[in-house]
């Protein structure tokens, strides 16, 4: 409902306008005039996701639930941004309660998908991708997480069955590219692997953004002992993600295959400043540290090994730049 100016002087006309009435008047135009303005809860709840205002988000969502708890949009946008807070239990049941309104569309059967990839559970997430991609058959992107779930099932035919559709989608999709090649290694057609690691570094062009085909490539090379030309894969890497710890921990172990122990010791110590709480990294820089006779130092390395592994640690070193499951957002 809109008040007019010419609205409001047929009111003005037809009543008396005592001090109270023009009150009550003025407070009524005030509320109209702030509910045409202030845009839609649910809008403004996503503007703050889009911003990463997560804790702002969630609860403005929570609060419009607690007026229309059948909403199953509100429950399935909760939904996602208690996925993006990685709490994929409570993340969950937000879809569960939303299913109860409508069925979930295909974004929002990848959000449920990916809750169950960070639970471990790749049946019931290999489950809802592939209901996904039946429900939007040109999803690239769909397709593309499939592909995922599938090579972490070890299906690795599966897997590139499900990159292919993705690339028929999306021509030159670099990650659907680059996970073709892993597959390959892992079925142990290097020279497949190898190939397809290069084409999606190609399609990247002259100014490449993407570091893990140059990753993967530096990682093949060197376990076929061609030493000079995984180095220089790797500091291609390295030069588009500089703060991947896993990187230069493959540095090190090309350089340590030379050997060139300074190097490689030089390598292994940017993987700890980048990730301190990893157990192996630290044995790896003890190791370093005895082959070059420095014995204080590596007993110093093996006792903060020992201590991050009673802690339970990781003791694998965290590539950022792999597995990206992250649906597009609602």
């Amino acid at each position: 409902m809109r008040l007019t100016s010419a609205c409001i002087r047929l009111l003005l006309r037809r009543i008396a306008l005592t001090g109270a009435t023009l009150g009550i008047l003025a407070a009524l135009i005030s509320s109209l005039a702030a509910a045409q303005s202030s845009p839609e809860p649910l809008a403004t709840a996503r503007a703050l996701l889009d911003q990463g205002n997560l804790a702002e988000s969630e609860s403005l969502v929570r609060s419009f639930l607690e007026q229309k708890p059948d909403s199953a949009d509100a429950h399935f946008l909760l939904g996602y941004v208690l996925f993006r807070q990685k709490k994929a239990q409570e993340s969950l049941a937000e879809f569960t309660a939303g299913a109860k309104y409508r069925r979930p569309g295909p974004e929002e059967l990848k959000t449920v998908a990916s809750d169950y990839v960070f639970l471990g559970d790749l049946v019931d997430a290999d489950k809802w991708f592939s209901e996904a991609v039946a429900e939007a058959p040109n999803d690239a992107n769909a397709h593309y997480l499939l592909g995922r779930t599938k090579f972490n099932e070890n299906d690795y035919h599966g897997a590139i069955d499900s990159f292919e559709r993705a690339l028929a989608l999306h021509p030159k999709y670099v990650e659907a590219e680059n996970n073709i090649g892993l597959a390959w290694r892992e079925l142990n057609e290097l020279d497949k692997a190898r190939a397809a690691f290069e084409t999606a570094i190609e399609w990247q062009g002259a100014s490449p953004t993407d570091a893990q085909p140059f990753l993967n490539q530096g990682r093949l090379l060197a376990a076929q002992h061609h030493s000079d030309e995984a180095i220089s894969y790797l500091n291609r890497a390295v030069a588009l993600a500089p703060n991947n710890p896993t990187i230069h921990e493959e540095l090190s172990h090309v350089y340590l295959a030379q050997p060139d122990l300074p190097k490689a010791q030089a390598e292994i110590e940017k993987a700890i400043a980048l990730a301190p709480n990893v157990s192996s990294l630290h044995y790896q820089l003890g190791q370093l540290y005895r082959k070059q006779g420095l014995a204080d130092q590596a007993q110093k390395e093996f006792e903060l090994t020992a201590k991050l592994s009673g802690a339970h640690s990781s003791s694998k070193t965290p590539n950022p730049l792999s597995i990206k499951i992250a649906p597009i957002e609602p």
